[in-house]
């Protein structure tokens, strides 16, 4: 036996012990500290005496702690993460557990003065903090709430950001237009760690900002109706939106983020703690729950669908037939998790029926491009193919295309460049879903090896030229969804390749030079979580194995025969699959560059499984 197989074969019976019962695999979706401290806020201030949840919280977040005194969002952060540090901070003090004059808060403090104090840390920290009375709501609303009554031909309207973006902005923008705050006896006091208090000046530095509320406010005025109807209609319109996307879990589209932020939203309207909408929204959250190394941590939302639509691709590549008892399990889950109702993404997509796959268990209302294409690989080798998800799936999928060519994750045309004016770090990455070229690589991917779409169709050609169109000058593609440009790349060259692009294409050249110039001494490949806030390459300094095996899988894509640069890179996987350090528990996903990363941690299985199997079956059968 190869140790090729000897990779595969263990890596396949690692999968088939970790499927849970339902045929999901449920492994961590891991976004670092922010969700742990924000569970300990929320229950102090609901108060909810969940102690053991709080205690285990807390020894987690101590865990984390470096011996500066900061926290960090990954491994080579430089010395921490200022916004990380005082969430951490503020959630040991309101747990009660842990006192100011402990050691690990003196050292936590001392960075934050360090660093600036509380003025310096991102907006959604200080809307956090002003919720719970820690901060100074600033004098205007970031946006006024009326803006939710714009009407969609407005060149601004509320449906011209993203559908996260509108996710969290409306629970903040109720929130600001009451200034509200709540306090409990538990509160502590954070008074410390301001530098330079109530400074207006802390939450809005733009200029250009003032210019974009100005028009906005302009539009409001010609709204027909009185101020104070039109205020009152906002809030209610506001409230229904929150409360006509709710989850059958309880939370707001399934995500951590604006789900708390709900809850303050409806304290502001008048519910009460124990209202049973905000008791199901709290469930949800404490039902998304995990276990990591012995600790507990709040995902941010489940990665059920994602983990099994690509582990099924994966496994069946590997050579595990379709109708495996395994395989066919996480298909029959998938099936299930198909969706049926329509989403936001109608509003700029009116001519498509349901049809996409979500990113979580509970997800039923937001689909998105990437799940989409992954759990139709996954089921395209069913016998029969279960014609109907398949024909539902695909016919979103095409439609979801956007003008310029390109594929974006949740919704059709929606790349406003209004973050650019608005007072929010990394706007871009919250109010704007843009084309991109990890997810249309690997839309293009599926189109050209599991669809019988001809090379020449206009909607491969059009993705086709999006993506020779937006390739950097260094031959990389920029991975908006994951890290970062060793993402990109490898989701850009496989798609390229699937659609019939030769390998001398000049486009394919210039990315196989690329990766071989940033491959490490010991074959593998590491990126670092700063390319993303640099905009541009940052070796990691360690090859991870996630990293390795997208470079990998995307050489392999490219040559006829096994280069010796592929041949070091293989041994390295193969030498690597059972390691465990921090290059293992190094993110591979982001949310928002410089805030919020995703340790995946099923991606140390599928993705060598992927790399190592389409090896095999290109150089070995």
């Amino acid at each position: 036996m190869t140790q090729i197989q000897k990779g595969i074969d263990w890596l396949i019976g690692t999968l088939r012990k970790d499927q849970s019962a339902d045929g999901s695999w449920n492994y961590p979706f891991e976004t670092g500290l922010s969700t742990d401290a924000y569970m300990i806020i929320l229950l102090r201030t609901l108060e909810i005496n969940d102690e053991e949840l709080i205690q285990g919280l807390v020894a987690r977040i101590l865990s984390k702690q470096e011996n500066n005194g900061a926290w960090k969002l990954y491994y080579d952060e430089g010395e921490g993460n200022l916004t990380a540090t005082v969430e951490a901070y503020y959630a040991l003090l309101y747990s009660g557990y842990v006192k100011k004059d402990d050691k690990q808060l003196r050292a936590a403090r001392r960075f934050i003065l360090s660093k600036g104090g509380l003025e310096e840390v991102s907006i959604f920290t200080k809307v956090m903090l002003s919720l719970t009375g820690q901060y100074i709501w600033p004098d205007f609303s970031p946006l006024p709430i009326e803006f939710i009554l714009l009407p969609h031909y407005f060149p601004i309207n509320f449906y011209s950001f993203s559908v996260f973006g509108r996710a969290n902005l409306t629970p903040i923008i109720l929130l600001a237009d009451k200034k509200f705050f709540i306090k409990t006896e538990k509160s502590p006091n954070l008074s410390e760690l301001h530098l330079h208090r109530h400074q207006e000046d802390s939450w809005f530095r733009s200029s250009e900002y003032r210019s974009l509320l100005t028009f906005i406010e302009d539009g409001v005025k010609r709204l027909i109706g009185l101020p104070e109807q039109l205020h009152q209609l906002a809030v209610e319109r506001a409230k229904k939106y929150m409360l006509d996307h709710l989850e059958p879990d309880g939370t707001f589209y399934s995500y951590y983020s604006c789900t708390f932020l709900m809850i303050f939203a409806l304290l502001s309207d008048g519910y009460q703690k124990t209202d049973p909408i905000i008791t199901k929204a709290v469930n949800g959250l404490l039902a998304m729950k995990c276990d990591i190394n012995g600790h507990p941590h709040m995902q941010y939302t489940t990665a059920h669908v994602w983990n099994t639509s690509l582990i099924g691709y994966a496994l069946q590549s590997a050579g595990v037939a379709a109708d495996d008892p395994v395989v066919n399990k996480a298909h029959r889950y998938l099936l299930n998790r198909q969706h049926h109702t329509f989403g936001d993404w109608v509003i700029h997509n009116t001519k498509s029926l349901p049809g996409g796959w979500g990113f979580s268990d509970v997800n039923t209302m937001n689909p998105d491009v990437d799940d989409t294409t992954a759990s139709l690989r996954s089921i395209s080798r069913m016998v029969p193919l279960e014609r109907d998800a398949w024909d539902r799936g695909l016919s979103w999928l095409l439609s979801m295309q956007n003008d310029d060519g390109g594929w974006a994750a949740f919704e059709k045309n929606t790349d406003t460049k209004l973050f650019e004016f608005l007072p929010i770090e990394k706007g871009e990455f919250l109010l704007a879903d843009p084309s991109c070229a990890d997810i249309t690589g690997r839309t293009l991917e599926f189109l050209g090896n599991y669809t019988n779409l001809p090379r020449d169709h206009n909607v491969i050609k059009k993705g086709i030229n999006w993506l020779l169109k937006n390739q950097r000058k260094d031959g990389s593609w920029y991975g908006r969804w994951g890290l970062c440009y060793l993402y990109g790349t490898w989701g850009a060259v496989t798609g390229l390749m699937a659609t019939g692009i030769p390998r001398s294409h000049s486009s394919i050249r210039m990315a196989v030079d690329w990766l071989l110039t940033i491959q490490n001494e010991d074959g593998g490949w590491g990126e670092s979580c700063q390319s993303d806030s640099k905009k541009k390459y940052v070796p990691l300094g360690e090859s991870t194995l996630t990293h390795s095996a997208w470079a990998l899988d995307a050489l392999i894509s490219t040559s006829e025969e096994p280069t010796p640069q592929i041949q070091k890179g293989i041994t390295y996987l193969l030498t690597s699959l059972e390691k465990s350090d921090w290059t293992t528990d190094y993110p591979k996903g982001q949310g928002m560059a410089g805030g919020f990363y995703i340790h995946y941690h099923s991606y140390r299985y599928i993705f060598p499984l992927i790399a190592l199997s389409h090896y095999r079956k290109k150089y070995e059968s």
